[in-house]
């Protein structure tokens, strides 16, 4: 159910940097994004299966790092989901200027 969400602000100039904020920290999303990506295909490759089939089969004794390289791989695709999921709602984002 979506959400509305008012904000006031004293002039109408503030409008602009609120709107360059925003597009700007969607920017970093996405080049978090990729950088997170990246590194799960680092992991997939190494080990030469998926991060979907990493995270529902393999423990971290299947792994040459142990339990370190566990944490880092599952931490890795945990936080890959909520940037996208919070780029996502970035995206759907809608505003009506007066």
């Amino acid at each position: 159910m979506p959400v509305q969400m008012v904000i006031e602000l004293r002039e109408k100039q503030g409008i602009q940097p609120i709107l360059q904020a925003i597009e700007s920290y969607k920017v970093q999303l996405t080049a978090s994004i990729e950088r997170g990506k990246r590194r799960l295909r680092q992991f997939e490759k190494q080990y030469g299966v998926d991060t979907a089939h990493f995270l529902q089969a393999m423990t971290a004794e299947d792994l040459e790092g142990g339990d370190l390289e566990y944490v880092e791989w599952a931490g890795e695709a945990k936080l890959l989901k909520a940037l996208k999921a919070e780029l996502l709602e970035l995206e759907y984002a809608k505003y009506h200027l007066p």
